[in-house]
């Protein structure tokens, strides 16, 4: 079991859904969800589960909750698919 931490920049209220990675442990994630009741932040948290394949509950912002950059700390078990 091993911790990877990532800087996600987040762009709450977007037309389109997209999580994409634009450097070294750093992605970009557009949300359809409004940065309101936190809201966006669950929906981060179940992209960024998805795209790495671990559970939601695997995903821990760390930092920048109320903030558009947020570190995120996930916790992994073997292989992360991709």
């Amino acid at each position: 079991m091993s911790t990877m931490l990532i800087k996600i920049k987040v762009f709450p209220g977007a037309k389109k859904e997209k999580f994409h990675q634009i450097g070294p442990y750093q992605f970009e994630a557009y949300i359809k969800e409004p940065a309101q009741r936190n809201l966006a932040n669950i929906r981060m948290r179940e992209l960024v589960a998805h795209h790495f394949g671990v559970p939601v509950s695997d995903v821990v912002i760390k930092a920048g909750h109320r903030a558009r950059i947020k570190t995120v700390d996930m916790i992994y078990r073997g292989i992360i698919k991709r």
